[in-house]
């Protein structure tokens, strides 16, 4: 098992940046893959990006794509996602997850396990 803790959520005007952080527990995260996703108000949980276990493949979703970066450091047990030019859009839960069997990474169910979410607001 693993437990995750996200941090790095705040206010930020808009085209501004943020780094959220995903911290896990236990001495396997190199061989879980990991994804962000994101919760706004009133919507369904939507992919942002996944990278796989030794960080050798990544994915984003279209709507971040150029502008988000998701890396990890597998020494320090912790996965990030850098956000640029952030837009009001933006403003959700962001909520980081794992799984060691992924087969579809941009779909929630497919991972078990899950961080509490930090909230990113973006004003314009």
């Amino acid at each position: 098992q693993v437990q995750l803790v996200e941090s790095g959520g705040g206010l930020v005007q808009a085209g501004g940046s943020l780094r959220l952080s995903c911290a896990a527990s236990g001495r396997t995260f190199s061989t879980y893959a990991m994804g962000w996703f994101r919760q706004a108000p009133g919507k369904e949980r939507e992919f942002v990006a996944h990278i796989s276990s030794r960080g050798r493949s990544t994915y984003y979703a279209d709507s971040v794509k150029g502008r988000f970066t998701i890396s990890r450091d597998n020494a320090k047990n912790t996965a990030y996602l850098q956000m640029n030019s952030l837009k009001p859009e933006d403003t959700a839960v962001y909520y980081c997850a794992a799984d060691k069997n992924l087969v579809v990474v941009a779909i929630a169910a497919a991972y078990d396990y899950w961080g509490q979410g930090t909230q990113v607001t973006v004003s314009s």
